[in-house]
This record gives structure tokens, sequence and C-alpha cells, in this order.
């Protein structure tokens, strides 16, 4: 068999061959014609141990400190109502006038049988007195008898007015249907002329207190036993106070700081969560009942490692996959654990030490093992990266 030598035509190899040869050549990869190991240009910063706060970012919503749902208490028609919906009052104020027109009469009533029970109980008291002075000679033992009855009778028919005057007090008082706390007052669900009845399930407006104004917080039990444990440990040292920062739905943060309310002894079936309360000051009212808030709740310090947020990459289980560069200038993928995030960094507690080299940008073109061309670069308390020279 003769040698084949390239440039030499022959039967061997036909047209359609040769078309399909040069097809694939012009087809081979791009990273084939790559110089091969070339070193990737990425930031790199060097990471240090030191106390740290630790801040554990939560969701929640916000209540409201006290809610009063205003009833009456009494029956009659609506005559009056005293207050306008939205602007604040204080306890005591008038919500509601019910006809009281009945409650005087029966008031008066009462009291007009008071005055008649109170004026018979002095002549039973003299004939009592009488008897018992005169018992065993004009007077026998039986009609002693009968006139302290009448004497006890005459007292107890003074306690029965005395108690339908408080009665008829109480009921025309209720007809005046104040507000029980200091809050904002609803629109109410009733119009002057309307018919009210004791006790009935319809309100007649809420009235609902936004300052203060609590925020329920929800904690996986399972970090809080991790929290505790750390710091029994003395791993992490607790804070004077537990302290919280909330940002409301539109991004904006709220100005103010949260005071540590209760802890829910009981863990959600649902969740594996705990509640967790605050209370914050409200003055302006940003703050409303329902709103769903974001949190991020200071537990204390820890000796820990702050892992740029940029830099790593949050995994389903939790975990953080990073990459550290080896002494060899190379790619060196790490899987750690945070116990909380501060500012722009996670709070990396174990797993690390002092002096390692992470790289922080150009994570899309790395992989385990990949050379590594590093540039010292730092980052700033917003995130923003720039080389150690000033350049960014």
């Amino acid at each position: 068999m003769k040698n084949w030598k390239p440039g030499v035509t022959g039967r061997a190899l036909s047209r359609p061959l040769l078309a399909l040869a040069a097809a694939l050549l012009t087809l081979q990869p791009a990273h084939a014609q790559q110089p091969p190991n070339t070193a990737v240009n990425a930031g790199v910063v060097e990471l240090s141990r030191g106390d740290v706060p630790v801040n554990v970012p939560l969701s929640g919503q916000a209540a409201a400190s006290q809610s009063a749902t205003i009833r009456p208490l009494v029956d009659g028609v609506i005559t009056e109502i005293a207050y306008r919906p939205g602007q604040p009052i204080v306890k005591g104020t008038l919500l509601f006038q019910v006809d009281p027109r009945s409650y005087e009469a029966a008031l008066a009533s009462a009291k007009a049988t008071l005055q008649s029970a109170e004026a018979a109980l002095p002549a039973a008291k003299s004939a009592l007195d009488r008897a018992e002075r005169l018992v065993g000679s004009s007077v026998t033992q039986e009609t002693l008898e009968s006139a302290r009855v009448t004497h006890a009778q005459a007292e107890a028919t003074v306690a029965e007015a005395q108690a339908s005057v408080l009665t008829a007090e109480i009921n025309l008082a209720r007809a005046q249907i104040t507000s029980p706390i200091d809050g904002i007052p609803a629109v109410a669900d009733v119009s002057v002329g309307d018919l009210v009845t004791s006790g009935q399930s319809d309100a007649l407006t809420t009235i609902t207190s936004l300052d203060p104004i609590y925020v329920d917080l929800n904690e996986a039990s399972a970090r809080m036993l991790q929290l505790r444990a750390r710091m029994e440990s003395g791993e992490m040292k607790p804070g004077d106070r537990i302290k919280v920062r909330i940002t409301l739905e539109n991004g904006q943060v709220f100005n103010g700081e949260g005071r540590l309310d209760s802890i829910g002894s009981v863990v959600s079936t649902t969740t594996g969560t705990r509640k967790v309360r605050f209370e914050f000051a409200n003055a302006e009212r940003r703050i409303l009942p329902g709103m769903f808030v974001r949190a991020e709740m200071t537990l204390g310090t820890s000796q820990a490692i702050l892992v740029p947020q940029l830099a790593a990459t949050l995994q389903a289980d939790g975990t953080l996959k990073i990459f550290t560069l080896g002494d060899d200038n190379t790619a060196q993928e790490a899987i750690v654990s945070s116990i909380g995030s501060t500012d722009n960094a996670w709070i990396v507690a174990s797993g690390l030490e002092d002096g390692t080299r992470l790289i922080v940008d150009n994570l899309d073109r790395i992989s385990n093992g990949v050379s590594i061309n590093p540039v010292a670069v730092t980052i700033s308390d917003t995130g923003v990266i720039s080389d150690s020279q000033g350049g960014n």
C-alpha cells in the first residue's frame, strides 16, 4: 500500500469526503485554539478574624398594640356620631350617642322607688325599737318577731331600690358609647337613626392603637438553639439588649429601634419557627397593622470572619460556596456555613482561617483548580470593589 501524503489526489479520497473533512476542521471548538492554562484575572481580599456583630435576617408582620371592637351595651337608636374617622382620640372620647330618654326615665323611676323605700324604713325601725322595749309587758314575743321581720323587709327594699338606681345609672351612661383606649377610630358601620341592640354581633366601629406598635418576627427554632449554644459556649457574646432594624415594604429603613417585648414559648408545627415580638414607637404611623416587614436582628458579637456577600453563592441547604486562592494561585472551592449577616457580609465562625485569600469577582469564569492572576482589591461598605491602588 502506498502512503498518502497531503496535497496528493487520488481515488482513495473522493470530493465529498474532502468537503466533509474541511467542514470538521472549521467546526473545531474555539477553546481548542486558545492557549492552555490561561490564568484568570480576579480580585482577591485577605480575610481576618475579629469581633463582629451577629445579625439575623428575619421577616414578620406588624400588629396593633391594642385594638378594640366597639359594640353597644344597650338598646336604642343612634342619635349622634361624635368622632371623625382617622383622627386620633383618647380614652373616654365620645363615639356614639344612643337615645337616652328611656334610660333617663328609668333612672328617675328607680330614684323615686328608692325614696319611697327610704321613707318607710324609719317607721319600721321605730316599731322595732318600741317592741324591744315593751316586750314582756304590753308587747308579746310574737309582736316583737313581727316587728323585726317588717324592719328587715324595709331594709331589703331600700337595698333593692339602691341597686335599681345603680343599674339605671349604668344603662344611662352606656347610652354614651366612648372609646376604651387611645387610638385611631375607623369609619362607622352605622348611621344616625339606626337601631342597635345590646350585645349585637355587628360592630359599630374599631379603635386601633398605632403608637406604640408591635412587630412579630418569625425565627427558626433550630437557629435559636444554635445561637443559644454559641452563647453558652462563649463563642458568641450576647449584647446588652437585642436590637432590630426594620425595612418597610417600599424598601425604606424605619427610623427607630425596637424593644424586645416577648419571645413565644410555642414552635409552629407548620413552619418550625418561634414568634419574637418587638415594640416600636410609631408616632408618624409609618407602620400599620398587617404590614409585612423585613428585619435585621442583632443578637450580640462573635469571633468570626466576614465574607463579602458578593463573593459567596448561597446554596439550597443554606451553606455558602466560595473560592479561596491556594498557595499555587489556583482557585479552591470551599463550602462554609454562616451564623448570620452584617451589612454586606456573611458571618462565618468556623471553616476559614486568618489570612485566607478570598476571590471576590469573575466568579462566573472560575471553577475548582483554575489558575488565578490575583489582583489585590478592597470592598467598600456599600459593596463596591476597587483595587488597592485606588483604581476602580
